[in-house]
């Protein structure tokens, strides 16, 4: 059953079937060639800021396989007969990232094969992509001698070389992939393998990172008044400050109304596209000195381990150092929501943005950009270029002029197309 042979580095516990048989004697030559040329787990710890725990685990299977089969072991005694079944139930719960990994991890043992049966009778549609990466991961191991596949001294990087050019490449491929839009369609499917080649765009994924900040951001207390007063045209009041508006209004609203502003959120796109001033951000704080500001980047792939969101102002604290971002965009929504989500009644949001939504491997979508748009609309979210705007628009107590929705890409141009609907 399998299982229930282990190799435990850690520890230093080898179970293995003790018979005379041929299937026994594979099974004790796979888990010592993991005795033999697996990484401890410092190794491992190094990679999982770039890949998914379960890909790296298939991943060093495919290897141990492939070295098994290069010494003319048998590995198709690896098996146990519940490929089959085990793919139909991964492909009926749509567990993608399990397929690939399964699949990967029995690859060259005859077992995917049956595998793939088992996915067939599931969820058709996931067997060219499987195949693809099958077909990317056997070529690339291909192309290394046994002893440099084999190969357990450090490199460079404080690897063991074997593992770090062949197991960590796989896993790389494989944990994008794992996070991939599963290809529906021909062209999807050849953008798919086209991922898949040396210097490969990564995939389209269709879904937002999770949002995680930094919490290393230093800030300091900023000092000035705690609140700016304003005034406001008003018809009623005490004072008559504007006269001229009995001629010139047609409300008649020449009196002053006081309005006390403490501050607002302003959420900043900070991918390559943007820019953040210290500047600006002083100015912003200037304006409404209790304001919440956020900034988010998140880079293209992360799996969780690069911060991709930060504090840069805190209800009457900011930031010691802008930090910069990640390249990509990523936590649109999941940044906008966070905000909504410490609005303070009815204080103006403002979002400062280029108008371009991707999803976690930086390709623009048009689901989540209808995600956004419903975001700004349900909440009356106002849109900026740049920080100066920003500025002008915690000012007013007004919604993006509609005039103003076209500067701002994909976003700007559903916004008008929902207006005029």
């Amino acid at each position: 059953m399998r299982g229930s042979a282990s190799c435990n580095l850690s520890e230093r516990i080898l179970e293995v079937p003790y018979g005379p048989g041929a299937q026994a004697r594979v099974i004790r030559a796979h888990e010592l060639m993991h005795a033999r040329v697996s990484p401890h787990a410092h190794h491992l710890v190094k990679a999982l800021d770039e890949v998914s725990p379960r890909a790296l685990e298939c991943s060093e299977e495919f290897r141990v396989n492939t070295l098994l089969t290069r010494l003319h072991f048998d590995v198709g005694l690896l098996s146990d007969g519940t490929e089959k079944l085990g793919g139909r139930r991964v492909g009926e719960a749509g567990e993608w990232a399990e397929a690939l990994c399964f699949f990967v991890a029995v690859l060259g043992t005859g077992a995917e094969k049956e595998f793939l049966a088992g996915i067939r009778q599931s969820r058709a549609p996931w067997l060219g992509a499987l195949r693809a990466i099958g077909k990317r991961a056997s070529a690339h191991l291909a192309q290394l001698t046994t002893e440099s596949l084999s190969a357990t001294r450090l490199s460079d990087a404080g690897l063991p070389s074997g593992y770090a050019d062949s197991t960590l490449v796989v896993a790389r491929l494989l944990t994008q992939s794992m996070a991939a839009r599963v290809p529906s369609t021909p062209e999807e499917l050849r953008a798919f393998r086209r991922s898949l080649e040396v210097g490969g765009r990564r995939p389209p994924t269709g879904e937002f990172a999770p949002l995680v900040f930094d919490t290393s951001v230093l800030r300091s207390p900023r000092s000035g008044p705690a609140h700016v007063r304003r005034a406001r045209p008003s018809t009623t009041g005490t004072v008559l400050r504007y006269p001229g508006r009995l001629l010139t209004d047609p409300h008649r609203r020449a009196f002053s109304h006081k309005l006390t502003r403490h501050g607002g959120i302003v959420v900043i796109d900070l991918s390559g596209s943007m820019d953040l001033s210290a500047d600006a951000l002083h100015e912003v704080l200037r304006v409404a000195p209790s304001a919440l500001v956020v900034g988010y980047s998140h880079r293209p792939g992360d799996v969780g381990a690069t911060p991709n969101a930060w504090l840069l102002a805190e209800r009457g604290s900011i930031a010691t150092i802008c930090p910069s971002g990640n390249v990509g965009n990523g936590v649109d929504g999941p940044a906008l929501r966070w905000a909504l989500g410490r609005r303070r009644d009815n204080e103006p949001l403002v979002w400062v943005t280029d108008g371009q939504v991707t999803d976690s491997h930086d390709h623009p979508d048009e689901g989540l950009t209808q995600q956004c748009v419903a975001l700004i609309r349900q909440h009356r979210i106002r849109l900026a270029r740049d920080l100066v705007e920003a500025t002008s628009a915690l000012r007013l107590d007004a919604a993006t002029p509609q005039s103003r929705l076209a500067s701002f890409g994909r976003v700007g141009r559903r916004l008008r197309e929902s207006t005029a609907m």
